[in-house]
């Protein structure tokens, strides 16, 4: 173990969605419950609740069977620990972000993934980024219906840190880098662009939070995370959304937490520069400069490091584990893990070490600007990993639903489409039908081929209108709503990709069982064993900062309950 990693176990929008108030100081801020005044909430993406327990306690063939996380195990000693917590089905980073901040399902919040579709809309004005092609749209006619992308393709220009918005400084594009143009249409509303915070359906703790007097602040990968403002665009102080998909380049005055410089490119292999997620060493300074602008916050200042309030909401993603997870780099190595047990390979143990380190700094910046007995750290993720055991990993891009399917779902969905988005396909398919093809046919066909598609379940009809809205665009239908779903045997995943090794979004244990550690330095440590759900952190925390969780729209109408454990410990 490294000095500083001991040292630390043991101790605007730029074009802003709000004013900012400058010079306020911290104590000044107008939410807040009993000796909570502030919830700092982060994503670790990826991370399962078996990383957690293998980095505290130590498995053998991982840094010499010692443990290797000391700060989120210090914190664990004053935390609830609920280990059988699920995130959003499906597992996409999106409804998983979207849980996390609105407590509600892809039935309620209407966001099922980055890249889904939606009846009652139509295709963007010029095509995106990411390849969903720009179509016609009549104002007040009738849809077409369309892909809808949210992803990195809605930027002006998505090869650029910054997102190539207008005169923006290199890394700071945030909602300025949205290109109108890029976003989808609703001819309802005159053909009006859809903007991600407007596209979901519910208000967010963000927004009731801001609502309440709160100010309120928000660091995540792509500028279409502003979705976490909620409708209105209204919810956010603060954002930040360096473009995770760019390429990279030099980041001066950024040092990641283990104190490597970022002034220079670390991994300068031609396909390693091509984007921040394709190599193991570049996506530790791109989550280091997210660090940086959340210590800032915590220092009082906006991500920019003007001056501002500390936010009573904030928090940040990490790709890092992701990445970890995930990456084959040939010149590198394979990230992912050794055996079923969970064993980390070097490469994610390297990444498990340097998000820990960088908790270790927020958690010393909290305590140096006395925040830290006032503030709720949550630590969880918007989705976990599929397979942990290596040995079941399938990536088959030629036998997936979707193109079994074809001609029988919308052209912009279609592998028949060789130059658009694709399908909704990870390690799960989503299917949307045309309006007319036979939903029966469509099912006997996938069962047909189930050993080729590597079919595990299938649901539609009643078994997917359980837990979902029926689909449609007639009265009474959701026009967002899949008609199928189709989750493959575990480790099977729709894609010929040969540089990664794992993937997310569907509906089994190691898509969705992911890590919820609840901390303060008056609680208790604890842990839960019941089933949980990463929805209940929205409700929660309005509970801990003295708001009402039913005033969230999800809340209410899934019935979402706070944890019950925190409530607990909070009341104490």
């Amino acid at each position: 173990m490294n000095a500083k990693k001991l040292r630390l176990a043991v101790i605007t929008l730029a074009v802003t969605l709000a004013s900012v108030t400058n010079g306020v100081a911290a104590d000044a801020e107008k939410v807040g419950s009993g000796n909570i005044k502030h919830v700092l909430l982060l994503s670790i993406d990826g991370i399962h609740a078996v990383d957690f327990y293998n980095c505290v306690h130590g498995i053998a063939g991982a840094n010499g069977g010692d443990p290797y996380c000391p700060n989120m195990a210090s914190l664990s000693q004053s935390a609830v620990n609920y280990v059988a917590t699920s995130s959003s089905m499906p597992s996409d980073s999106f409804p998983g972000l979207a849980a996390l901040v609105t407590g509600g399902s892809p039935k309620t919040t209407g966001l099922y993934y980055d890249v889904a579709y939606d009846r009652s809309l139509d295709p963007p004005e010029t095509t995106t980024g990411t390849g969903l092609a720009g179509g016609t749209c009549t104002p007040f006619g009738i849809p077409a219906g369309t892909t809808t992308d949210y992803d990195q393709g809605i930027a002006f220009d998505d090869t650029k840190l910054n997102g190539g918005a207008p005169k923006a400084g290199l890394t700071d594009g945030g909602i300025a880098s949205i290109d109108p143009k890029k976003l989808v249409r609703d001819p309802a509303a005159g053909c009006a662009p859809v903007y991600p915070w407007d596209f979901v359906r519910t208000n967010t703790i963000f927004s009731v939070i801001r609502a309440a007097g709160g100010y309120t602040a928000w660091i995540d990968k792509h500028a279409s995370y502003s979705f976490v403002a909620g409708p209105g665009g209204k919810g956010l102080d603060d954002f930040f959304s360096p473009e995770v998909d760019s390429s990279v380049v030099a980041l001066p005055g950024i040092t990641t937490s283990e104190g490597v410089s970022c002034a220079t490119i670390r991994d300068k292999t031609a396909a390693a520069q091509t984007s921040w997620t394709n190599s193991f060493a570049n996506i530790q300074c791109y989550d280091a400069l997210k660090v940086d602008a959340l210590l800032k916050q915590i220092a009082g200042k906006t991500h920019t490091g003007a001056a501002a309030r500390v936010p009573a909401i904030f928090g940040m993603n990490f790709q890092a584990v992701y990445i970890g997870q995930s990456l084959n780099e040939p010149t590198v190595g394979a990230g992912g893990y050794k055996n079923a047990s969970a064993t980390p390979s070097a490469e994610l143990l390297k990444e498990i070490e340097f998000v820990d380190t960088s908790i270790g700094d927020i958690v010393y910046a909290l305590k140096d600007a006395g925040l830290y007995d006032h503030t709720l750290l949550i630590i969880t993720a918007k989705h976990g990993e599929s397979p942990i055991d290596p040995t079941r990993y399938v990536a088959d891009g030629s036998n997936t639903p979707a193109t079994l399917l074809g001609s029988a779902i919308p052209y912009s969905e279609s592998p028949l489409n060789a130059t658009g988005i694709g399908a909704t396909e990870d390690d799960v398919s989503v299917l949307w039908l045309n309006k007319g093809a036979s939903m029966a046919t469509a099912v006997e066909l996938l069962e047909t081929k189930a050993t080729e598609i590597g079919l595990g379940e299938i649901y539609y009809g009643p078994t997917l209108a359980l837990n979902y809205n029926i689909g449609g665009l007639d009265p009474g239908e959701d026009p967002r709503s899949p008609d199928i779903i189709v989750t493959p045997n575990i480790g099977v995943t729709y894609s010929g990709s040969t540089t990664m090794i794992g993937d997310h979004g569907g509906f089994g244990h190691d898509d969705t069982n992911v890590m919820l550690l609840v901390a303060n330095p008056g609680f208790k440590a604890q842990t839960v064993s019941a089933t949980t759900r990463t929805a209940q952190v929205a409700p929660t925390i309005l509970k801990a900062l003295g708001l009402d969780p039913t005033s969230l729209d999800a809340v209410k109408a899934d019935g979402t309950s706070v944890l019950p454990e925190v409530a607990a410990q909070l009341a104490k």
